[in-house]
């Protein structure tokens, strides 16, 4: 056998050595170079540019475009950007209880919560905001905005605002505002019963908890648990409802990062509330990060049916750090893998094509798993429900008229004319959607398509238009009535988004869940599910 030089792998590790902190140091200058650089420009901008500048603005917007390439979670957060992030992970914060939107033009009540200061009032959704506190609000920023709605509890707070051409005042006192991740839970018939989670915030595993012990206490045999459109939050949360319904000692997930010490498998380590109780989880396309971790680790285990459609794709964590000033990062650090060993991240960040658009894993090749049963899983692009709910394609038109305010603003005339309605039988009929078609030709003005702004665009950029007003006319008539037909194939759809806007407005949340409960239809095929015995469980079989 060779001999091996003793001294020849000595100057092997050294070169290793000094190879090693040579490659830091140069990471390090680098680092401090372009810190340098960026300081230096930000001087000589602030002496000798022509305009005043505001230094914490300029220094915000440099700092977000340098992070908005990277991923959309990775964000970095001034003092009031942390206290807001602080509300939505802790579920409560002093303020009136009403969702508001802000725009250029106007900051806008959409929502009241039922019981709290707005509702006491007498404030109503499609209020517009005026005055704060005396304050006109016409050249304030969001930011401003909301910090002017934000106070400590029983403090004082007046609101002068418009309502259908009405100025009307408003004082009262702020409240404590406690944000319930489970706003509904109900039984739905003599043994099922319902639940559902919109947020994974800090009260989300208790509240879940006491829904579920709810429930079995009125002979709750089977459950629905409805994760749709939830956006996901803190894992710890994700994993303390997990276990739940899984043994103790069970794999929840686990998370790769750079940083060994957040790389960890996180095992469920408390006592199940129920090992045998069937489950429906509701999943759609909106349901991200930790949704998908519970409906990963559930449908790994084969402990529940997945229904509905395919979830976001969120196989990302994120982890806050702070930064100087009580200002934050909220960093990714690592990529998280369900029991099976699935990343269900859809979008490749890391790889753009030369326009920057992003890759999607489930366009490559995708990956096979298999559950506890021996079912086969996929990873790549969200969590893929065991039984899907199709769906009519939603029209570019549709897309167009859900992101304006049409249908909040046609909901805010409709109510004006309808003081009670019938929560389980409501439905907005034929004949109403034919009314509000007419009040989207007549009246609204927010629903614009793509086409529609192009040519108005190229209309004004003609020279003496008043020559081709009469074609433009005509022609603005065809794209109108385009559209129209576009969001007529979606009638259905539509009609109850239209539904749940008005009837959330007599009967807040709590009354849209209510009317779920007999119209929709994840709900009834889940139930319907249940109550097949034989379907549910060979959806948790491996086919042969």
């Amino acid at each position: 056998m060779k001999k091996i030089n003793k001294s020849s792998i000595l100057i092997t590790v050294v070169i290793g050595v000094v190879f090693v902190l040579f490659s830091f140091q140069s990471r390090f200058f680098e680092v401090a170079k372009q810190i340098e650089i960026y300081t230096t420009l930000f001087k000589e901008l602030n002496m000798y540019y022509v305009h005043e500048l505001n230094p914490a603005e300029l220094t915000t917007q440099a700092l977000k475009n340098t992070l908005k390439n990277l991923d959309p979670y990775t964000n970095y957060y001034n003092e009031q950007d942390v206290e807001a992030a602080k509300i939505r992970r802790e579920g409560a914060y002093g303020g009136i209880g009403a969702s508001i939107r802000y725009s250029d033009k106007e900051t806008t009540i959409t929502a009241i919560s039922e019981g709290y200061a707005a509702d006491k009032a007498g404030l109503k959704p499609g209020d517009v905001i005026l005055k704060i506190n005396n304050q006109v609000l016409k050249k304030l920023k969001r930011e401003e905005i909301s910090m002017l709605l934000l106070g400590v509890p029983k403090s004082a707070i007046s609101l002068e605002v418009i309502r259908q051409g009405n100025r009307l005042n408003f004082d009262f006192k702020r409240e404590k505002i406690e944000v319930n991740p489970v706003p509904f839970s109900q039984m739905i018939n003599e043994d099922t019963g319902y639940i559902v989670l919109t947020k994974f915030n800090e009260k989300a595993a208790s509240e879940v908890k006491k829904a579920f012990n709810n429930l079995k206490e009125k002979g709750m045999q089977k459950l629905i648990f409805d994760l749709r459109s939830n956006p996901g939050g803190l894992l710890g949360e994700a994993i303390n409802i997990s276990n739940f319904f899984l043994p103790k000692g069970k794999r929840i997930v686990s998370t790769k990062a750079k940083v060994k010490k957040w790389s960890n498998t996180y095992i469920s380590r408390n006592s199940p509330l129920d090992l045998e109780i069937p489950i429906v989880v509701l999943i759609n396309r909106r349901s991200a990060s930790a949704s998908e971790i519970v409906a990963g680790a559930l449908q790994d285990y084969d402990r529940a049916v997945i229904l509905g459609a395919r979830s976001f794709g969120k196989g990302l964590v994120q982890k806050y750090r702070p930064l100087s000033y009580g200002t934050q990062l909220k960093v990714t650090i690592s990529k998280y893998y369900t029991p099976s060993g699935r990343c269900i991240q859809e979008l490749d960040y890391a790889n753009r094509d030369k326009n920057g658009i992003v890759s999607k894993f489930s366009d490559g090749e995708v990956h096979e798993f298999t559950t506890q049963n021996g079912r086969k899983v996929y990873d790549g692009g969200g969590i893929q429900p065991d039984l899907n709910i199709e769906s009519t394609p939603i029209t570019e038109a549709t897309k167009a008229l859900l992101a304006s305010h049409a249908i909040f603003n046609y909901a805010t005339k409709f109510v004006l004319k309808t003081s009670l309605l019938n929560i389980e039988n409501f439905s907005f009929s034929s004949q109403n959607f034919k009314q509000f078609v007419r009040y989207l030709k007549e009246i609204d003005t927010t629903f614009v398509t793509k086409q529609e702004r192009l040519f108005k665009t190229a209309y004004l950029a003609t020279e003496n238009n008043r020559f081709v007003f009469k074609e433009y006319q005509q022609i603005k008539k065809k794209l109108q009535l385009k559209k129209i037909k576009e969001i007529s194939k979606n009638q259905r759809f539509l009609a109850t988004k239209l539904e749940n806007e008005i009837i959330k407005r007599l009967y807040y949340d709590k009354g849209v869940y209510q009317h779920h409960l007999k119209n929709d239809k994840g709900i009834l095929n889940a139930a319907r599910l249940l109550k097949d015995k034989k379907k549910y469980t060979q959806l948790l079989t491996p086919k042969k």
